[in-house]
């Protein structure tokens, strides 16, 4: 199995993905500058990490999306490779039109940081598969524009295709309908707020995210 992770100028959750993948899956990651106008062959899986991105200039997420790799980004994700936006990555990915609504300010205006409890409410995606036995997950949330937005149409919409994959438990930055997380509609492209690489292995406080990864890269 082969994976990469895009970084941006900001990324900072870049390494912490690339041993999130190792540890949890053993697959190989090559680490990609955003500049570059090619991925590595026979990937996998493609990650988007957490960060601020061009410094969360304009919106977050808007500089990074206009970033050369990302055409070869949505190329990939054209042909069913799977590919994750966590936090940041899942900013960036609403920017790029690669997922619906948007990131806004949280609802309290504070940066919040802290462990959170997630409802998976699809497991039947290749990112949620691992979650069937428990329906839950534990992650860690870092994030100033967490707070996930659409119009009511579009949530009826991507609640009744079945892509709100992760839910809050206890929303803690007022995220329409407690959405923590979504696919695409061809179930390829993940965008959540909470970071698995935060949390795969014990010693971190949880080590839920690591199925995420996981089924990943079994069901590719």
């Amino acid at each position: 199995m082969k994976s990469a992770v895009i970084v941006f100028p900001g990324s900072n959750c870049d390494r912490d993905c690339k041993v999130a993948i190792e540890r949890s899956t053993g697959s190989s990651v090559d680490m990609v500058w955003h500049q570059e106008t090619a991925l590595p062959s026979g990937l996998d899986l493609i990650v988007l990490p957490g960060g601020f991105s061009y410094g969360d200039y304009l919106r977050c997420g808007a500089m990074a999306a206009l970033s050369p790799v990302m055409a070869e980004v949505k190329a990939a994700a054209e042909r069913g490779v799977a590919v994750v936006g966590i936090c940041n990555g899942f900013q960036v990915l609403c920017e790029a039109g690669m997922l619906p609504g948007a990131l806004l300010r949280n609802a309290k205006l504070k940066y919040i940081c802290k462990a959170v409890t997630l409802d998976v409410t699809n497991t039947q995606t290749r990112f949620s598969t691992g979650y069937a036995a428990s329906r839950e997950a534990v992650m860690t949330v870092g994030n100033g524009e967490g707070n996930f937005f659409a119009e009511e149409a579009e949530l009826d919409r991507i609640e009744g295709e079945g892509q709100v994959v992760f839910r809050y438990r206890d929303n803690p930055n007022g995220s329409a309908r407690n959405i923590a997380g979504i696919v695409n509609g061809k179930g390829n492209v993940l965008g959540l707020m909470p970071h698995p690489d935060r949390s795969f292995e014990g010693e971190l406080g949880s080590a839920d995210g690591a199925l995420l990864f996981q089924s990943a890269l079994a069901s590719a």
